[in-house]
């Protein structure tokens, strides 16, 4: 009975201990001063902006600029940066109020910004809103209240949601739409457009915008657990920026495969909340970032949108991508498409001096050219028509190189992973592949030189990473002294210009746990090429791969000094450096082959 009713320390314990875990940390100062600090932080570092005292209020810093001109105010819950302080400057908002976190601003902040932008001369005031019910009672409290006091006040709200089929009473939520209406208006009132010509302006423009949005994680209010959950391989469409529900969940999947489900669910002609988007038609395209997806991501997604758009026949006449309108750290993207002409793309390159107004290109995205055409390489570079005598020895050394370093590959890869990023065996085996694949298509050049020139520009291109760029470095230099002759004692010569090269550009010498203590052993014992007699090469050869192994043996107990190997503990690297075992077995893979072809 008392069990149920009081919990025992323990319990206390563990359950602050579940609860501690579910709340995310945040780097903040305290829960309740986050907002009034990230305003002091936006102020500081931007000398076009000031606070008004005593008020969650950014005004431009120049408010005698507004003097006959139309002031533009928005705002709403904080949480969303960089909306809207964020783009108070010349040429778009004038001001923005904030609320507290994912909470509309109180009706005497709002008046407040009011009053200082009309007592700096303004002509008249137009709020611009998001369409959430708290935002419309209380800049329309705030409006109402000033008209009663003889001010020229309007307010358009914006409701660009496209998520929902059948919208309620509560209609279209306002969404990142509202950035482009902050800059058509702003364009408009730095024109010195009447109040009345902007709000009627903006508000055609926006009836021809559209927004959804795409979430793969919750967001979670400061202090405070998730907003909502979602598994592993879960994603959640059209929910909306305070982490309300959205219309329904699925699977995860590519980024091109959410993409077109989000085009096709905001240009369904049969939901009441559609954007009417037809081939020909020109767009502006925002892609923003919820709060938490990476660059890269955010990268990715763009391209997808503009590949969807334009393959619907759909121009894309301006793009964005960035963070406009977030969700805290919300993982997650939205998609903005706004219809223009000619007047409105005029507008939305109209210069502004807000911070977070991205640098934007005044060129038509569709149409233009995205690759530039390199000039023809030299030729004469694996140019032959059929393959000399050296080459079928040359294939099948290679072939026994790529067959190594393919089984390998796993081994190298658990050897990483001591470390790094545990991917040395996946990039040799990847480079392996690519030979293979350039041996099924090229005829080998019977010239070494050109044959390690070929190989060098393969590796650079397909291996990737700090080892394909020594490898390419070590073929390069290689090449040089081979290319008028290639007796046994021209080789060695060609092997010590590769590590002078890896030395020189790498950095690292031997006894720093690289790849270079399995070569240059290898290539110390190789120096018996010069002076061996006929037929006694493959003796050296073979000397020569055992100094390897054991150079490749001896890593594990060096310390590192070179390589992502050297930020680790040396007391954490007990296992062979996985680059000198993978040099050890191309040699042991190159002498196996020439022992076969003996």
């Amino acid at each position: 009975m008392f069990s149920s009713t009081f919990a025992s320390p323990v319990t206390d314990a563990v359950s602050a201990l579940e609860t501690s875990e579910k709340v995310q940390k945040k780097l903040l100062n305290s829960v309740e001063g986050c907002v009034d600090d990230a305003l002091l932080g936006l102020v500081c570092l931007n000398p076009g902006l000031c606070q008004l005292q005593g008020q969650r209020v950014v005004l431009r810093s120049d408010l005698s600029s507004l003097r006959e001109r139309v002031a533009l105010l928005s705002g709403g819950g904080s949480g969303h940066e960089p909306a809207h302080m964020g783009y108070v400057g010349r040429g778009m908002l004038s001001g923005a109020v904030a609320g507290d976190v994912f909470t509309s601003p109180p009706p005497g902040s709002i008046l407040a910004a009011i009053r200082a932008v009309m007592e700096a001369g303004a002509e008249g005031v137009l709020l611009i809103v998001k369409n959430y019910t708290g935002d419309r009672l209380n800049f329309g409290l705030a409006l109402e209240r000033a008209r009663s006091e003889g001010m020229a006040v309007a307010m358009v709200i914006i409701a660009d949601d496209c998520a929902f089929t059948a919208p309620g009473k509560a209609g279209r939520r306002g969404l990142c739409g509202t950035v482009l209406i902050h800059k058509l208006a702003g364009a408009l009132a730095e024109e010195g457009r009447p109040l009345v010509e902007i709000v009627e302006r903006v508000s055609r423009a926006a009836q021809h915008m559209g927004t959804l949005g795409v979430s793969l994680s919750p967001c979670c209010l400061p202090g405070a657990c998730p907003t909502f959950t979602l598994g592993a391989d879960q994603m959640e469409l059209g929910l909306g920026i305070h982490g309300e529900v959205g219309i329904s969940r699925s699977k995860m999947a590519s980024a091109d495969e959410v993409v077109t489900m989000m085009i096709d669910h905001m240009t369904d002609s049969s939901s009441q909340s559609h954007l009417p988007l037809k081939a020909g038609d020109s767009v502006v395209l925002v892609v923003n970032n919820l709060g938490g997806l990476s660059c890269l991501e955010m990268a990715v997604v763009a391209g997808s949108a503009v590949r969807s758009l334009e393959s619907r026949g759909v121009n894309v006449a301006r793009g964005i991508s960035g963070s406009f309108m977030t969700s805290l750290e919300m993982a997650g993207v939205s998609l903005t498409l706004m219809v223009v002409d000619e007047e409105l793309l005029r507008l939305f390159d109209a210069e502004t001096a807000a911070p977070a107004w991205p640098i934007t290109g005044r060129v038509p995205l569709t149409g233009r050219s995205r690759t530039i055409q390199l000039v023809q390489e030299r030729a004469g570079a694996e140019r032959a028509d059929t393959e000399g005598p050296g080459a079928v020895l040359s294939r099948r050394v290679l072939q026994q190189v790529c067959s190594s370093l393919l089984a390998l590959q796993e081994e190298l890869d658990e050897l990483d992973r001591a470390a790094g990023d545990g991917d040395c065996g996946g990039t040799h085996a990847r480079v392996a592949r690519a030979i293979q694949e350039w041996l099924g298509g090229h005829v080998i050049p019977d010239c070494p030189a050109q044959l390690l020139s070929s190989l060098a520009g393969l590796v650079q291109e397909r291996m990737g990473g700090s080892s394909g760029a020594l490898y390419s470095l070590f073929l390069t230099a290689a090449a040089l002294p081979l290319r008028t002759q290639s007796a046994p004692a021209t080789w060695v010569d060609a092997l010590h210009a590769g590590i002078e090269a890896m030395k020189r550009y790498g950095g690292a010498e031997p006894g720093d746990r690289t790849m270079l203590d399995a070569l240059c052993p290898a290539v110390q014992e190789l120096e018996g090429l010069r002076s061996s007699p006929p037929g006694g090469e493959m003796k050296v050869l073979e000397r020569a791969v055992q100094r390897a192994e054991l150079g490749a043996e001896s890593t594990r107990d060096l310390t590192a000094r070179a390589g992502r190997a050297s930020y680790i503990s040396a007391a954490r690297l007990r296992l062979p450096d996985p680059g000198a075992i993978a040099v050890a077995a191309i040699l042991r893979a190159v002498l196996t082959s020439l022992k076969g072809g003996a």
